[in-house]
């Protein structure tokens, strides 16, 4: 447990403070609490955020009052904490966080970045995604039922070109469904393919799936939101905590457990517990390099 004053981790010391500090108000976890959690789950997240370019959604005062991302590294970083410089279209330059050590994230936990956003591609070939994502945003409206149905209608879709997905929570109401490819497709190929695949299952359930990204236009039904497989986008990295009130965590599940499991279950109490149970689920997603040719071939896209 973090204790006020310097934490001594992976070869490194970290002043501490405000571990007191409610972050959650609802079930009274604390800054203390975060830090605990991403050093208990560092095992198994930092393969998913190991040399990508990371955003961090920062807390300084608890989930219910303002945040704000933190894209650029902090002048206070410390020397022991590498950046990746990236300009992006207009010329801007910001230097991204790499977070490779416990040390790492627990001094991130410590300034209360609550979440962690990696990009999809690695900076060694960083205009080629790892995996395309189909982010499923359910309205107010929307059972867990209707969102089981259009992640499963992915699958199909999937299984019948050969290609294997896994998806987890997103921590929120939502999923995340990830196809893990081989390292050379261009983003706008990536996104092409979403788009193909989105398009099909609007079509399949034109009631309870859209792609319609105004949430006016969206109405009582799930946005599939193949847009964030941009350069630049980022999604919830898996075990990232989120800014909810029981503290939930982006969790990877297995396909058979779908339909019996609810989002809230997952927290930063309860999934280190379940990874030293079942170890990370999320694994095959960096190391089960598919190739896309046949399936664009038989989609004609």
């Amino acid at each position: 447990m973090a204790h006020a004053g310097t934490l001594e981790i992976a070869g490194q010391e970290i002043a501490l403070s405000n571990l007191d500090k409610v972050l959650w108000p609802e079930t009274g976890y604390t800054k203390g609490d975060l830090i605990d959690y991403y050093i208990a789950v560092f095992p198994f997240i930092t393969r998913h955020l190991n040399q990508r370019p990371l955003v961090f959604t920062r807390y300084p005062n608890g989930i219910h009052e303002k945040s704000f991302y933190q894209k650029n590294a902090p002048e206070n970083l410390p020397d022991w904490i590498k950046t990746f410089p990236w300009a992006d279209s207009k010329g801007n330059t910001k230097n991204y966080i790499l977070a490779n050590s416990a040390a790492d994230l627990a001094w991130l936990a410590n300034l209360a970045c609550i979440e962690i956003h990696p990009w999809l591609s690695p900076i060694n070939h960083i205009e080629y995604p790892d995996f395309i994502v189909f982010d499923l945003d359910p309205s107010e409206h929307n059972s867990w039922e209707e969102i089981v149905t259009v992640a499963n209608l992915i699958k199909q879709i999937m299984d019948r070109l050969d290609l294997e997905v896994y998806t987890k929570t997103s921590g929120s109401m939502g999923l995340h469904i990830y196809l893990p490819v081989a390292g050379r497709y261009t983003y706008s190929q990536v996104r092409n393919f979403g788009q193909a695949i989105a398009a099909m299952i609007c079509k399949t359930v034109p009631d309870i799936a859209t792609v319609q990204r105004s949430v006016q236009q969206r109405g009582p039904r799930i946005y599939i939101d193949y847009l964030q497989n941009g350069l630049g986008k980022t999604v919830c990295a898996p075990y990232s905590v989120r800014p909810s009130p029981a503290a939930t965590v982006s969790a990877p599940i297995k396909w058979q457990e779908l339909s019996s499991i609810r989002p809230t279950r997952f927290t930063i109490k309860t999934m280190p517990e379940r990874l030293w149970q079942h170890g990370d689920l999320f694994s095959e997603v960096l190391s089960n390099h598919q190739e896309l040719e046949r399936a664009i071939k038989s989609l004609g896209i």
